[in-house]
């Protein structure tokens, strides 16, 4: 495939989707529409932007890859992604009713409206934002570098301007557009290569042969499955973004529908990373690394139309998720941290042009950040653990457990972060465990709950909290 053919594909998508988020949000000017959609987004954007999102740099590289290294492990991904957008719809798809705009807020309600974890909560979304926003710049960065031959940090700040283009011109409105059309990019690209694949590969015949011998190489134990599945479902339920999807939309009927429809298909779409894994490793069993399977198959064993569509599928993958990332840091930089700093909020006749600065501030960053990632797999679990699992197993706890308070849910926080941050400096015990994650969970719902067992309860009960922070919306709005 020519890199001049690519290039010029690329781009013509990506001013195509800049068209389409400047066409759907032309009319929009206040700032809750632009990072919320005006809290109006309906039932089946809410489910392609979900999907595109969850269908994101981790199944295009990461479970691709872990097809390449492991068989059938490449669908471990879907499992837990299924697992965790499930129990979001069941668990937390009614808070819709309460008007949060960020984690931090509904985070907090749980707690007596503490400033303190409100605060630390946003620091941690912000981070976790960046986070999850580096690693797909990085993935869609490999993916031009690969295709193209161009510089590897030139190839990143492409993917950075792609979607930062159509996010800054159009909004929140216009992510979920145009994610919505690249979820269906993204399922023809990835059915169209996985039907290849399987023909190329012989079928389940000869999926079982490769992944036996892939078997009797890998070295990926049963507690590393369960850490890699544990790590997918806490990243669905602890991500932001995921929960700026229940915040935005029409009703909580809608968004609960919408997450079901979305684990549904996407455990179903488990299996398919998972074979085109494995027929790459067939035709191509000397790769440099694992993560590069998903392009090297489409530019040396698919046919050229369908190679295309499957590398456009492969970025659409990248910068629909990536989009969805930064517009949840950003939505926490305009409501959490600018009043942290400020003592206020923007005021309203400038909030929307405070967002579009704090968004290319936040791709900046994250594009700084990207150039030290070594493989997507790693970068994501590092980023899970130290950022994601504390705030998942906050809400989780503050969700479902009355008793649970301010100091709990400190302790939850700081507790997971320092459980993660420790597992980073010692290989042997983190080779072990498959990453930190599954002892990050244990030490955050252990102290959480011990924490607030030994302290007083808060001095606000829920329906206080809530009103509490109605108000403090409502006096400040943007």
């Amino acid at each position: 495939m020519s890199p001049k053919l690519f290039l010029t594909c690329f781009a013509i998508y990506v001013l195509a989707m800049i068209f389409v988020g400047w066409w759907v949000t032309r009319k929009q000017s206040k700032g809750d529409e632009f990072l919320l959609g005006g809290r109006r987004v309906p039932f089946f954007l809410t489910l392609g932007t979900t999907i595109a999102t969850m269908v994101g740099t981790g199944s295009s590289m990461g479970a691709v890859g872990k097809g390449y290294q492991a068989g059938w492990m490449g669908m471990l991904f879907g499992i837990g992604g299924a697992i965790g957008i499930l129990l979001l719809a069941w668990i937390f798809a009614p808070v819709r009713q309460y008007r949060f705009m960020t984690m931090a807020e509904e985070l907090s309600s749980y707690v007596g409206a503490d400033r303190i974890v409100s605060n630390l909560v946003a620091v941690f979304t912000f981070l976790a934002c960046v986070g999850w926003l580096g690693a797909h710049i990085v993935g869609g960065g490999y993916y031009l570098q690969f295709v193209t031959g161009i510089d590897p940090s030139l190839a990143k700040v492409m993917i950075a301007m792609g979607f930062a283009a159509y996010s800054v011109i159009g909004g929140y409105l216009a992510v979920v557009w145009t994610d919505t059309i690249q979820a269906v990019v993204l399922f023809i690209g990835f059915v169209g290569t996985a039907i290849f694949s399987f023909q190329y590969v012989g079928g389940f015949s000869g999926l079982e042969q490769v992944n036996a011998t892939l078997a009797a190489a890998s070295q990926t134990t049963h507690l590393h499955a369960a850490s890699l599945i544990l790590a997918i479902a806490i990243g669905v339920l602890g991500t932001p973004a995921f929960r700026q999807r229940i915040y935005s939309g029409s009703s909580s009927t809608g968004i609960r529908k919408a997450f079901v429809w979305s684990g549904v298909l996407y455990l179903c779409f488990a299996i398919l990373p998972a074979i085109i894994g494995m027929a790459a490793y067939k035709g191509m069993p000397d790769l440099a690394g694992s993560d590069l399977a998903f392009p090297s198959m489409a530019l040396s064993m698919l046919p050229l139309w369908l190679g295309i569509i499957t590398l456009l599928a492969g970025l659409s993958a990248s910068m629909s998720s990536a989009s969805s990332d930064a517009f949840a840091g950003v939505t926490t930089v305009i409501r959490d941290l600018y009043p942290i700093a400020f003592g206020r909020m923007p005021p309203e006749n400038r909030s929307v042009l405070y967002s579009r600065i704090a968004l290319i501030l936040t791709t900046c960053i994250a594009l700084g950040l990207a150039l030290s990632a070594d493989t997507i797999l790693d970068y994501i679990k590092d980023m899970i653990a130290l950022f994601v699992t504390g705030m998942a197993v906050t809400g989780l706890l503050g969700r479902l457990w009355n008793r649970y308070n301010a100091w709990g849910a400190i302790a939850s926080l700081t507790g997971a972060f320092g459980t993660a941050l420790y597992f980073k400096f010692d290989a042997a015990l983190s080779a072990y465990w498959g990453g930190s994650v599954i002892p990050a969970v244990v030490v955050s719902v252990t102290l959480g709950i011990a924490t607030a067992l030994l302290t007083p309860q808060d001095r606000l009960s829920h329906d206080q909290a809530l009103a509490l922070l109605q108000s403090q919306r409502e006096s400040s709005s943007c």
